[in-house]
Parts: structure tokens; C-alpha cells; sequence
């Protein structure tokens, strides 16, 4: 059977020409994925995503070329696109050692904002800082500070913005006092 009879029989959806077609050129394709994106598994995916794309647009079709043609063109676009996207995801890694310093910044603090912030938290109300201690720093959320001290979250909340306007309040002078 010619190439052209299976063409006509797999758009009538024949599997088994498309079987013949799929087998007369995997091995084409394969080595022609293979040879865009340097990777055996890389080539495997773009092999299945270019027969999926031809098979799906087999009736679009128009015989001007023979349908191997047609089916590298597919392959060449499939493998082209693929290999950028993975450029982009991989431009976008970081290696692992890498990333523990992503968003982090050496802060070096003025010894007198330490000795103030100390100071001024020891200022504080004791339910200001009681709140302020066990959420800022110790990590409860209001609910188990509420439990904990006896009082609703919402109380635990509004607590904790009054702790926090106080302290901005008393450092105000320190604002940019932290270099990166």
C-alpha cells in the first residue's frame, strides 16, 4: 500500500495505517528530535508529542509534500518549542547551595537599636508584651495565645498591633538604621 493510500485510511481513522505510517517513520523522527535536543529521553517525548500533533492534524493534511515532510516539520517545530521552554525552566534553577542564600541578607544592627528594642519591650505593657513575645518571637498563633492566657484572638491581635505601634514608635529614630 502507497504512502498516500495510508494517509487517505488513517484520516478515515484506520489505526492500522496508522500503525504503517507511525512505523515507516519513528525512526526518522526519533533520530531527528534526537538530534535538536541532545537528550535520549527528551528526543522519546518529542517523538510522541509529534505523532500525537500529526494524527490529530492528519485531515489538515494537503499532499503538497509527501507526509514524511509534513510529519518533520511537525517533529522540528515540536522539538524547537520543547527546548525552549526547558531553557526557560532551566534559566530559572538554582542550584540547591545556591538557593539557601536566596532572600536572605546579612543585617548588621547598631548595638544601642539592640539595647533600645530590649528596653522598649521590657516597656511595654505586660499583655502588650506578653502577646507581642509569644507571637513575634516564640511563634503561637493568637488562638494558642488566646488559650494559653485566657483571652479571645481578636484581644491576642489587638494587643499585638498596640505592642508593635509602640515599638515603631519608640525606635522611629533607628528607621534605616539596617544595611543589607
Amino acid at each position: 500500500m502507497s504512502e498516500s493510500q495510508l494517509v487517505a485510511r488513517a484520516i478515515e481513522g484506520d489505526q492500522a495505517a496508522q500503525r504503517a505510517l507511525y512505523d515507516a517513520h519513528v525512526d526518522r523522527v526519533y533520530r531527528l528530535a534526537y538530534r535538536v535536543a541532545g537528550d535520549d529521553e527528551l528526543a522519546k517525548d518529542f517523538t510522541q508529542e509529534a505523532f500525537i500533533r500529526a494524527f490529530d492534524r492528519l485531515p489538515t493534511f494537503r499532499r503538497e509534500s509527501s507526509f514524511g515532510t509534513w510529519l518533520y516539520t511537525i517533529t522540528m517545530s515540536v522539538a524547537l518549542n520543547g527546548i525552549r521552554s526547558i531553557k526557560r525552566l532551566r534559566t530559572r534553577e538554582v542550584s540547591i547551595d545556591a538557593a539557601e542564600l536566596l532572600g536572605k541578607r546579612d543585617r548588621h544592627a547598631d548595638p544601642d537599636l539592640k539595647e533600645r528594642l530590649n528596653k522598649a519591650i521590657e516597656d511595654l505593657p505586660p499583655g502588650y508584651r506578653t502577646v507581642f513575645l509569644m507571637h513575634d518571637l516564640e511563634g503561637y498563633t493568637h488562638e494558642e495565645i488566646g488559650q494559653v492566657l485566657g483571652i479571645q484572638s481578636g484581644t491576642s491581635k489587638a494587643q499585638l498591633f498596640r505592642a508593635r505601634a509602640r515599638l515603631r514608635e519608640v525606635l522611629a529614630d533607628f528607621a534605616g538604621a539596617w544595611t543589607a
